[in-house]
């Protein structure tokens, strides 16, 4: 067991993950996610000229068949939001996992934004995790379900999950092989003609992570109280169950 923030948590999941390749902008509550990854052994980290960079550069290592993490603050999903929306129909090769971590209340930040929104509008899948147990494990397995449905997947933290610290049972590294490249323009290529074909292949493979989240484990039901029952995640399951210790939740 080790005491890790969200940050550090997130860094040692993708490590565990056999992520290869990390790139980010720094940007408070997220930084420390990249400075602790890129102390890690076997991978290759760097700081790029903006979040747009970081997730081209996650983007073309993906394709190549690398596990690849990029982070960025709230704002910085805005700069990345070109690529961002296209790599969703593009799919990936190696798991892509973007973290998107969110400033409520502005503690180091001009304005709030829910990046949650984002994942919406562009159709990628998201998990959001309530504690550094939970940061670990989400973006442990992120790494897979991303290969799986052929999709990247965000990860959403907030100031609070970012920067407290709980209790984590680490593991040992996964030693994943880079997957072979295979060429074909129809799925990397995103011009009109490939474009169009690949929308129809998101709706599938939107589907298919519906079908899954169904049965998700991430997803639970806490029994409590007949009289009240709260859906929520994240961040705001700790102040539900402080607050509301009675109610039923829906995690």
């Amino acid at each position: 067991m080790q005491l890790l923030s969200g940050n550090e948590a997130i860094a040692q999941g993708a490590w565990e993950a056999g992520a290869h390749v990390g790139g980010a902008y720094p940007g408070t509550p997220s930084t420390e996610t990249m400075e602790e990854f890129g102390k890690k052994d076997g991978v290759y980290a760097e700081w790029c000229p903006n979040e747009k960079v970081a997730v081209e550069v996650g983007a073309g290592a993906s394709a190549a068949g690398a596990r690849v993490l990029a982070t960025m603050k709230h704002v910085g999903v805005n700069v990345a939001a070109d690529p961002l929306f296209t790599v969703a129909y593009t799919g990936v090769n190696g798991g892509f996992v973007v973290l998107a971590a969110d400033d409520p209340g502005m503690h180091s930040s001009q304005n709030e934004q829910d990046s949650r929104f984002y994942a919406l509008a562009a159709r990628i899948p998201m998990l959001e995790p309530s504690d550094s147990a939970e940061a670990r494990q989400f973006t442990h397995d992120a790494f897979e379900l991303s290969e799986r449905f052929d999709m990247p997947f965000m990860l959403r933290s907030t100031v609070r999950i970012s920067h407290a610290k709980t209790l984590v049972e680490t593991g040992a590294r996964e030693e994943v092989p880079v997957r072979p490249y295979e060429k074909d323009a129809a799925k990397w290529v995103m011009m009109p003609a490939f474009a169009k074909p690949r929308r129809v292949s998101l709706d599938a493979r939107v589907d298919a992570v519906k079908a899954w989240a169904e049965d998700c484990p991430y997803n639970r039901i806490e029994r409590g109280s007949s009289a009240v029952g709260i859906i929520c995640s994240g961040a705001a399951y700790q102040y539900v169950a402080e607050a509301c210790p009675d109610a039923s939740v829906f995690k």
